[in-house]
C-alpha cells in the first residue's frame, strides 16, 4: 500500500480524486464555506453527527465532492486514541467494500501522534493474510493520501516513521501468521537474509554445528526432539559509527511449540505457531530500519527451533549446560523459550552492548497478569525501563513494568543443577524473568513478555505485530546526535 502525505484544505480535499474521502473532525474544527463544512453544519444542527470520537456520517455523490463516498468521522480531542477509535469502523467498511483509493484529511490542526495513529489505522484495518490461501483475497486498498492543513517538518517526520513502522509490523505479521510448516527455522533464516539486501544490514545464519561449537547446550536441548534443524540468526544494522555500541534485540523463535515431553493440551495448540512472535518482531524492526535508516547501531539475535516430543527429545529432569557454563535442570520441557534465550543472552555479551532487550511469548502467567492490553516489561535499570515505557506510549504499543526482586529467584533453586528452568505457579512471569536475569548481568537488560499481546485468538485470530512499534520508537529515541546525550547516558539515568 502506498501512502502520500500533503497539505490539503477541505476545499482541495473535496476535489481530490479518490473512491472514498474520509474527513477527521475534532472538537476544535471551525467550519468554512466548502461543501464538506456545509454538510457538517447541517448534520450537526440536525443532531445526526457530532465530533465525538467514533461518530460517523456517510454521504454519497455529494455535490462538489469528487469522491463517490464521503465519510465524516468524529475524533473528539484529536488524540491518537480518538483517531484510532474514529477510524476503526470506517476502515473495516472500506476493506469489505474493496476500496482501492482513499483520501484521509484532518479538518483542523493535528499532531505527530494523530498522524501516526491515522497511518496505523489504515494499514492495520486493511491488512489481509494471503500466503497459504488457494484463493487469496489480498488487500484492495493500494493508495492512501493523507492530508493536513500544513505539512511541516515535525508532521513529515511522524508520517515517515509511521509508514516505516507499518511496513515492519506487516512483515512481523506475515511471518507470525504463517503455519509452522511454512515458517520453519530454515525459512525464518531466509526471511532474515532477505532483509540483508539493504545496504546497512548484514545477516549470518548459524546451524547446529556452529551452535555446538559455541557451547549452546541449553538451546540445543530444545531443538534435539525435532527433525527440523535449528538456526541461530544474527542480524546487524549499522546506522551510526562503528565506535557506537549497539542495542541488541533478542527474539524468541520457537516456530512451533508442542510443549515437548511436557506436552500441551490439544485445544488451541495450533496457536503455538505464534510462539515465534518475538523473533517476528525483531524481523519487523529490521524491516523498518531498512526503510528509515536511523543513526543507531542494532544487532538482532534470533535463536530458532521447534519444540517437539520425539524419542530424542529432552526429558523432565535432564540437566544441560548453557553457553555461560551454568547448568540447568529442565523440570518442564514446556518452559523452553527461556532455554533458548539464555544462550542468546550470553552470546550478546560479545557486542559490548549499550542495552539488550529480549522479546518473547514467554509465559501464560503474564497473560493472566496483564491480559492483551500491555506487554510485561522487566528491566534492570530505571532509565531503560522509562525509555521503553515512553516508547510504548508514543507507539500506542503499551507495556507495564514488573518487579525483579531477588527473592523471586528462590523458587528456581535445584538440588541437581545451578538453576531449575521453572519455579512454582505463583509469580510465573516474574520467575521466568529471574531465570533470564541470571544470564544478563553484564549489560543493561530488559525483557518483554508478549504472550498476551503478540496475537489474537477466536474469530480475529492472527498476529498483532507487537511490539514492533514500541521497539522502533525506542530505537529512534536512542539515535546518535552530536547535540544530545548518548543512548548510554540516557539509559544510565
Amino acid at each position: 500500500m502506498n501512502f502520500e502525505f500533503k497539505s490539503l484544505s477541505l476545499t482541495a480535499a473535496a476535489k481530490s480524486p479518490s473512491d472514498h474521502l474520509i474527513v477527521l473532525i475534532s472538537d476544535q474544527f471551525q467550519a468554512g464555506k466548502d461543501p464538506i463544512s456545509l454538510l457538517f453544519e447541517k448534520a450537526l444542527k440536525a443532531k445526526d453527527f457530532s465530533s465525538k470520537a467514533g461518530k460517523t456520517l456517510h454521504a454519497y455523490a455529494l455535490s462538489g465532492v469528487s469522491a463517490s463516498k464521503l465519510s465524516l468521522v468524529g475524533i473528539g480531542e484529536g488524540r491518537a486514541a480518538d483517531v484510532k477509535i474514529g477510524l476503526a469502523g470506517v476502515v473495516a467498511s472500506m476493506k469489505a467494500a474493496g476500496t482501492t483509493k482513499s483520501t484521509l484529511v484532518f479538518a483542523g490542526l493535528t499532531s505527530r501522534q494523530s498522524v501516526q495513529a491515522a497511518v496505523m489505522a489504515m494499514a492495520d484495518g486493511t491488512y489481509a493474510y494471503a500466503t497459504t490461501l488457494s484463493k487469496p483475497n489480498p488487500r484492495k486498498l493500494t493508495q492512501v493520501t493523507l492530508g493536513v492543513q500544513n505539512v511541516n517538518a515535525e508532521l513529515k517526520s511522524a508520517f515517515t516513521a509511521a509508514t516505516a513502522m507499518a511496513q515492519g509490523i506487516e512483515f512481523a505479521k506475515e511471518w507470525a501468521n504463517r503455519p509452522a510448516n511454512h515458517a520453519t527455522p530454515t525459512l525464518l533464516g531466509k526471511a532474515a537474509q532477505s532483509l540483508a539486501k539493504s545496504q546497512k544490514i548484514t545477516c549470518d545464519i548459524l546451524g547446529p554445528k556452529d551452535v555446538a561449537k559455541l557451547g549452546m547446550g541449553s538451546f540445543m536441548s530444545v531443538a534435539q526432539g525435532s527433525a527440523e534443524p535449528l538456526r541461530f540468526i544474527v542480524l546487524k544494522y549499522q546506522g551510526a559509527p562503528k565506535t557506537e555500541a549497539p542495542i541488541v534485540l533478542v527474539g524468541k523463535g520457537i516456530t512451533f511449540d508442542t510443549g515437548g515431553i511436557s506436552i500441551k493440551p490439544a485445544s488451541e495448540m495450533d496457536e503455538m505457531k505464534f510462539d515465534m512472535g518475538g523473533a517476528a518482531s525483531v524481523l519487523g524492526v529490521f524491516k523498518s530500519l531498512s526503510v528509515l535508516q536511523p543513526k543507531v547501531n542494532v544487532v538482532g539475535l534470533i535463536p530458532s527451533c521447534e519444540n517437539m516430543p520425539d524419542g530424542m527429545a529432552v526429558k523432565p529432569g535432564d540437566v544441560v549446560t548453557s553457553m555461560s557454563g551454568q547448568t540447568i535442570e529442565i523440570l518442564n520441557t514446556d518452559a523452553e523459550g527461556r532455554l533458548i534465550l539464555c544462550d542468546a543472552l550470553t552470546y550478546a555479551e560479545r557486542f559490548k552492548p549499550k542495552a539488550v532487550i529480549d522479546i518473547a511469548t514467554l509465559t501464560g502467567a503474564c497473560v493472566i497478569a496483564l491480559g492483551a492490553i500491555r506487554s510485561g516489561m522487566f528491566a534492570t535499570e530505571d532509565g531503560l525501563a522509562s525509555a521503553l515505557s515512553q516508547a510504548g506510549e508514543e507507539a500506542m504499543d503499551l507495556c507495564w513494568r514488573m518487579p525483579l526482586d531477588e527473592d523471586y529467584a528462590e523458587s528456581l533453586k535445584s538440588n541437581f543443577a545451578d538453576v531449575a528452568n521453572v519455579g512454582g505457579r505463583a509469580g510465573g512471569a516474574i520467575t521466568a524473568a529471574k531465570f533470564l536475569h541470571r544470564f544478563a548481568k553484564k549489560y543493561p537488560w530488559a525483557h518483554l513478555d508478549i504472550a498476551g499481546t503478540a496475537w489474537k485468538g477466536g474469530a480475529a485470530k492472527g498476529s498483532t505485530g507487537r511490539p514492533v512499534g514500541l521497539l522502533l520508537h525506542y530505537l529512534l529515541s536512542q539515535q546518535v546526535s552530536p547535540s544530545s546525550k548518548t543512548a548510554a547516558q540516557k539509559i544510565g539515568k
